[in-house]
């Protein structure tokens, strides 16, 4: 069966198409009216959109002549031969279209996917992106004959949702270098995640740590490092220029890994990355990990990694997963700039409220996020 769809000033105009392209047996199957063009939502042109089928092996069907689509939309007798399932098939196509238009823009999916569509709606995945994954449902689903399972379709979603995690690095910060650099703007959780990652380090691997700070900026700041540093029994060093930041390299150069903490400040400025710049020897004996919090606007995350550009970035640290229920933001975020994620922190209990981020557990937070707000 050949499907199309026609645009025009009116019917009449929509007719003359119709029969000119698919010929006098084609069957209407819906029409409404659209507008186009005009300036701020003023003149818009009415327009018809009028859905036209044609089988070219079928028997004749009724000839379309009337300007009424319920009219010009039914099917006459046919033969027992093939007929019958014909209309079968036009009958399911109609009823699919209706389906597929109903009431709002929103609503462009088939009954069967409008829940994925819904649920990444709802966890603010980009509308870019969002079409993507639909797109790829659409095709399997189109692929099974329109006959599959909601949990089949779960597990499509799920598998779209994991490869776009797969694609870059995710949940294995390695600690390969010796110097440990966490950045990014105030409040999103730097000295506690410092010192959770840290706290890992000597617990789980039994390596020497040491702390540098350079959030001179803030006296809370050093005293919160600095209760951190003797809770895990390992040295602190305050630099607040750059020959303090190399006299505590040198001082702790027989140390497993160093942890250097720094400034929050206003993301939007652009001299604190210079000062950090200015402060702390980017080497290639660092890595440098970039703290975003999930409770941040979509927009501010990428400010801050744009500000943050000069600086060699290893991977991204989402913290405050406790605080939010959508997490479109990891999806949006590995997805536009190919950047991974090493952990993901759900409160403020050190050295608990931690997790490597690997694909299967920023998909499984993202699920579980589903859940619950099903159930509340």
């Amino acid at each position: 069966m050949k499907v199309k769809k026609y645009l025009a000033p009116s019917m009449t105009e929509a007719m003359k198409r119709i029969r000119g392209e698919l010929g006098s047996e084609a069957v209407i199957l819906s029409s409404k009216a659209v507008y186009k063009g005009g300036f701020l939502g003023l003149f818009k042109k009415r327009n018809v959109e009028v859905i036209a089928a044609i089988d070219p092996v079928s028997a004749p069907l009724q000839t379309v002549t009337k300007h009424d689509p319920q009219q010009a939309s039914q099917v006459p007798d046919v033969d027992q031969s093939g007929g019958a399932e014909l209309l079968k098939e036009i009958e399911g196509l109609k009823d699919l279209i209706k389906r597929m238009q109903i009431n709002s823009s929103d609503r462009k999916y088939p009954e069967s996917l409008q829940e994925p569509y819904d649920y990444l709606t709802e966890q603010e995945v980009d509308p870019s992106l969002r079409s993507q994954i639909m797109d790829e449902l659409l095709e399997k689903w189109f692929a099974f004959k329109q006959c599959s399972t909601a949990e089949e379709i779960q597990a499509w979603l799920e598998e779209s949702m994991l490869a776009i995690l797969e694609k870059v690095e995710n949940g294995k910060p390695g600690l390969q270098k010796k110097y440990i650099n966490i950045v990014g703007p105030t409040g999103v959780g730097k000295t506690t995640t410092l010192a959770k990652v840290a706290a890992e380090t000597i617990l789980k691997h039994d390596k020497k740590v040491a702390f540098i700070t350079t959030d001179t900026y803030r006296i809370a700041a050093i005293d919160q490092l600095k209760t951190y540093a003797k809770i895990l029994n390992v040295p602190i060093e305050v630099a607040y220029n750059f020959e303090d930041f190399k006299r505590a390299t040198e001082r702790f150069s027989h140390y497993d890994y160093v942890f250097i903490d720094t400034a929050g400040r206003n993301f939007r400025n652009p001299q604190y990355v210079k000062d950090l710049n200015d402060l702390i020897h980017f080497t290639d004996e660092m890595e440098t990990y970039l703290v975003l919090s999930l409770t941040s606007k979509q927009k501010d995350m990428e400010d801050i990694y744009r500000q943050f550009a000069t600086i060699p970035i290893k991977q991204v640290i989402f913290t405050k997963a406790d605080e939010t229920s959508t997490f479109g933001a990891i999806f949006n975020f590995i997805h536009t700039h190919k950047l991974g994620a090493a952990y993901i922190t759900n409160g403020q209990d050190v050295p608990d409220d931690i997790e490597i981020a690997t694909p299967s557990q920023l998909l499984k937070m993202a699920l579980e996020a589903k859940k619950y707000e099903r159930s509340s």
